[in-house]
């Protein structure tokens, strides 16, 4: 399988190897679009469905940029659908926990719901404690952004969304595009581009909640995970980074070599205990500036694997701890604790108010370009 990059915007690639059919049955790629419903202030919403000759499927909605859905197929040839989510858009007006979303201005946690920027500080909704989390009460997943279908070489879609100075107390007017595409060697590419007119901090992601056994198939404690890094954020009680880089050696976060999931999600560990599992970001261990592996997941029942490489310099890893059966997903399947993983490639939470990680401010004059590939095969 051959990487696409994009050298100006962030890139996330998914391909799917082993898909069943030959050439007599392959679908006709392209792009489709249908309503998906209506938001409380009656803006219509629609559902576009990118579509390859393999039978490689993402929907996606112009709410919130969200990923409905992925369908790929196992090592049999069978096509499921491997995020979790809901079957309209009335699941996700609803109080929910991220399926799919994109997340913005500021994915992950700011401690105490402030910062401080050019002598400046900036209050901002604390939806999750004291803390502020994945841009606040109405982040980027709850916005309607501008939607364009794109027929060219491949099916792609693209989604605009201009965040006003001081919306969710963020500072200056921020013009953000993603673009959507599937490519024929079955990939979906996400290319993130924003720009600023005031000094900001910016830091976007994917929220998608991964099940490779297929959404609402038990658990995925058996999926077994390596997490490309030597390092990780240590939290406290209220999951912000202490500002310590730990090494993983002799932890319940070494996944230098592969393990299940489960292996230890419950271990006696002051940081496990803390979110109630794992809910960590990950000091990833890059080679270069380019694309880098940073996480490969496999299901030994389905045969499905997942590989991510990203630009960015941390891995969000999630178990799904705080799922408690309470919510019903597509076809009114309960989605129970720990019934998906969320690989979330960013930068470290909190980075804002710890000088010593990797910036996260955006000035006017630059452009924001990050870059992640999910690539999905198949094992025997």
């Amino acid at each position: 399988m051959t990487y696409l990059t994009c050298t100006s915007s962030i890139l996330l690639v998914l391909a799917v190897v082993g898909a069943a059919g030959g050439a007599a049955d392959k679908p006709n790629s392209g792009i489709t679009r249908k309503g998906f419903g209506k938001t409380a202030d009656e803006r219509t919403i629609d559902l576009y469905t990118l579509t390859n000759s393999h039978g490689m499927r993402v929907a996606i909605t112009n709410y919130g940029g969200i990923i409905v859905s992925i369908v790929v197929a196992d090592r049999n040839g069978k096509p499921g659908d491997v995020v979790l989510g809901f079957d309209n858009l009335e699941g996700y007006l609803s109080k929910e926990p991220y399926f799919g979303a994109l997340i913005g201005r500021y994915g992950n946690r700011i401690g105490n719901a402030r910062f401080k920027l050019d002598g400046a500080e900036y209050k901002l909704p604390a939806n999750d404690g004291p803390n502020s989390l994945h841009g606040g009460l109405r982040g980027f997943d709850k916005r309607v952004w501008t939607a364009r279908e794109i027929h060219g070489e491949h099916p792609a879609l693209e989604l605009t969304y201009l965040s006003k100075d001081g919306e969710e107390g963020y500072p200056g007017n921020l013009s953000a595009k993603v673009v959507y595409s599937l490519t024929e060697d079955n990939a979906l590419r996400i290319d993130y581009t924003a720009t600023t007119d005031k000094d900001t901090v910016l830091n976007l992601t994917n929220h998608s909640y991964f099940n490779l056994a297929g959404e609402g198939n038990g658990d995925i404690l058996k999926h077994e995970i390596m997490i490309n890094a030597d390092r990780f954020t240590p939290i406290d009680s209220t999951l912000i980074p202490t500002g310590e880089l730990r090494k993983v050696e002799n932890t319940p976060f070494d996944f230098r070599r592969p393990a299940l999931i489960g292996t230890r999600v419950d271990a006696n560990d002051e940081q496990i205990k803390f979110g109630k599992g794992y809910d960590h970001n990950y000091v990833l261990s890059r080679s270069g500036a380019g694309l880098s592996l940073a996480a490969r997941v496999t299901d030994s029942e389905s045969g499905r694997v997942l590989e991510v490489r990203t630009t960015q310099p941390g891995l969000q890893f999630y178990t799904g701890n705080f799922l408690d059966g309470s919510i019903h997903g597509k076809g009114g399947k309960p989605y129970g604790r720990r019934s998906a993983f969320c690989l979330e490639t960013q930068h470290f939470p909190d980075s804002p108010n710890k000088p010593s990680f990797p910036s996260t401010v955006l000035k006017p004059g630059e452009t924001y370009r990050e870059s992640t590939v999910f690539r999905f095969s198949t094992s025997k």
